[in-house]
């Protein structure tokens, strides 16, 4: 958690190296490639053209082009069916591939990346077309990489490039058939059961020092463990997003049996830019996106705001999306949860329960976190350490008080800093806890109370009372509204904002603000 300076998701950046491809041929220039896991996005194509040469130069002999157009790929599939997952262009490394396309020959020669995303050229990995039953197949050379493939023809020619075509080095399986999908119940506030927030998640900040950046160590372990979901970074602030969650990473985690969503630090300076980047991570594939807002935000209710309308507009009102901040209310109150959590938000909530971050019991972190976020009726999907020193008994509890709460989700914070008896901890099957009594109760706010929770609070009030003005402070004119709307509800009017007021309360819609500034404290 970032108040505790123990949490550091977002105090670092990636750094990536970034290898710049200059050269690129004048005749038909290939597609980009999609970002490989934990780099940058690479180039892809046919051998560089040299350059030099003067344009005022006389006119020589026209020679024939190296690049062929009159042979080309236009169709590569995994093959056979049981080696191969959904995608035709996924492939093992020392697999097959079917490919077919005008002028293609058997002895042809099948050029492949020799580091991901490179550009095929006269050392690039290279294999045979030979015939078989199902037409001209190719097996995928050891040392191959993903990337787009083409033709080597001799002499220097070449054709065009096909793909991206997706190498792995273990072995690929096609997906279990499965019957049409049911559409998940409702729940609360817009969410859906059956999401990726659901069963147990870890989060896993630099991928390449998580197991190295095997995903198929990464899937034996998860599996071992009990994980379901794998929560990714994908992005920092506005402008640097983390290419190692890509479509190819989300294609193969899918493909071992994995839910991948993307998470993203967000900081207000520049929202839109926020938002795009988190539809960038949707567009790759991800089966839900989380935004990880902390203190950066406070007091920025209008870039709250505007970040959350740019991402909805673009990803739609449905997808999956979550909120991770801190899990004390009170302890940030020009925090704009009411925002985030709105309807048409967030509509899930993962607080970032830190226990001994906090300083405080997996118990008392339940009980404090549960009675400041019910009021904004998200469901609420624990986060947890794994860090810091925790031990395998405090990590078994917290994962049996989620279900003693009814959460139907627990994640852990994360995977580079779990250690091996925390990997037990998260196998260990759970059992009842016939010690805790899950707390339901309410924040109490009452004339004086400042900040979020009475800001939504006035929200809801105004539903009722439309002269309630939205300040995120409890003064007189709230005090006398509240304790009509308690008489008017049959509840003793006290004046103070208790369980049986939220009840009334929460039961009427919010009223809209149009946030221009920083908030009801900016």
């Amino acid at each position: 958690m970032a108040s505790t300076g123990a949490h550091k998701r977002s105090r670092f950046v990636a750094a990536a190296a970034v290898a710049l491809l200059t050269c690129a041929l004048a005749l038909d220039p290939p597609p980009a490639l999609a970002a490989s896991a934990g780099g940058t996005a690479p180039g892809s194509g046919a051998p560089a053209a040299k350059s030099g040469g003067s344009s005022t130069t006389k006119a020589k002999a026209k020679s024939p082009s190296l690049h062929v157009t009159s042979v080309r790929i236009t169709s590569v599939n995994c093959v056979p069916s049981s080696n191969c997952s959904a995608n035709p262009h996924q492939v093992s490394v020392r697999g097959t591939l079917l490919i077919a396309g005008p002028g293609l020959k058997a002895g042809m020669v099948v050029g492949f990346p020799k580091s991901p995303g490179a550009r095929i050229s006269s050392v690039s990995p290279a294999a045979h077309l030979h015939q078989a039953s199902a037409g001209l197949v190719v097996t995928v050379p050891s040392s191959a990489h993903s990337g787009h493939i083409m033709i080597l023809l001799g002499g220097g020619r070449y054709t065009s490039s096909y793909g991206p075509i997706y190498l792995f080095k273990h072995a690929l399986h096609p997906p279990a058939p499965t019957t049409p999908p049911v559409p998940p119940p409702a729940t609360s506030a817009g969410a859906v059961s059956g999401t990726a927030f659901e069963g147990q998640g870890m989060w896993i900040w630099y991928l390449s020092h998580s197991d190295g950046g095997s995903v198929a160590a990464i899937a034996a372990r998860a599996h071992a463990a009990g994980v379901t979901t794998l929560f990714i970074k994908s992005s920092d602030g506005s402008t640097n997003y983390w290419s190692q969650f890509s479509a190819q990473l989300v294609a193969e985690l899918h493909a071992n049996g994995l839910k991948a969503c993307g998470w993203q630090y967000v900081y207000g300076t520049n929202p839109a830019g926020e938002a795009e980047l988190g539809a960038k991570a949707v567009a790759n594939g991800a089966d839900c996106l989380v935004i990880d807002a902390e203190a950066e935000y406070e007091g920025h209710y209008a870039a709250a705001q505007t970040y959350i309308n740019d991402l909805r507009a673009k990803i739609g009102p449905a997808f999956p999306l979550g909120l991770a901040s801190f899990p004390y209310v009170y302890y940030h109150s020009s925090f704009p949860y009411s925002v985030f959590l709105a309807p048409g938000a967030a509509q899930y909530n993962a607080p970032q329960m830190y226990w001994k971050d906090i300083g405080q019991s997996v118990d008392t972190v339940y009980a404090n976190t549960y009675i400041a976020n019910r009021i904004y009726g998200r469901p609420i999907f624990p986060l947890g350490q794994t860090y810091g020193g925790v031990s395998a008994t405090e990590l078994l509890r917290f994962r049996e008080e989620a279900v003693d709460y009814g959460s139907p989700g627990v994640s852990f914070w994360d995977w580079q800093e779990t250690g091996s008896s925390g990997w037990s901890a998260l196998a260990s099957p759970l059992a009842p806890l016939i010690s805790v009594t899950p707390n339901t109760t309410y924040p109490e706010l009452s004339k004086g109370s400042k900040g979020d929770q009475v800001l939504w609070m006035q929200e809801h009030l105004a539903s009722a009372t439309p002269t309630q003005e939205t300040t995120g402070v409890f003064g007189s004119q709230t005090l006398a509204n509240i304790e009509a709307f308690q008489t008017a509800h049959g509840i003793a009017a006290s004046g103070v904002v208790e369980a049986a007021t939220w009840a009334a309360l929460l039961a009427l819609p919010p009223v809209t603000v149009d946030w221009t500034g920083g908030g009801p404290s900016g």
